[in-house]
């Protein structure tokens, strides 16, 4: 039977691979809820996407096509708020307890994307 900090050393380790691998391919991992949330948010986005194309399409008024623009963005910028909600708790986090201090300059460069 494991000891609690064998647990713990076990648990850290799967953690650290399901949610960061090592730096050459780095992966994310999503509760399922998480992951079907996102792919949700992304496929009704991905259906207003091609629902401006059609406005465009049929020359529909630009303040009209604009405000559908405008409605993705606001979207996309939801997906990529719970994104960056979820990396912050999971690999930020743990990287930060190795002591890998680079993630911050990583994660100040994508904030900086995100903001633009």
């Amino acid at each position: 039977m494991n000891t609690m900090p064998e647990m713990m050393d076990e648990n850290m380790e799967q953690k650290k691979e399901a949610c960061c691998g090592d730096h050459s391919e780095r992966k994310s991992h999503h509760s399922d809820k998480v992951k079907n949330s996102l792919i949700s948010r992304l496929n009704r986005i991905e259906g207003q996407v091609r629902g401006i194309k059609g406005l465009i399409e049929k020359d529909t008024y630009c303040d009209d096509v604009l405000n559908q623009i405008a409605s993705v963005q606001s979207a996309l910028n939801g997906v990529g708020k719970l994104l960056l909600e979820h990396h912050m708790k999971s690999c930020v986090v743990q990287r930060i307890q190795e002591g890998d201090q680079e993630v911050l300059t990583e994660l100040m460069t994508t904030m900086n994307k995100l903001i633009k």
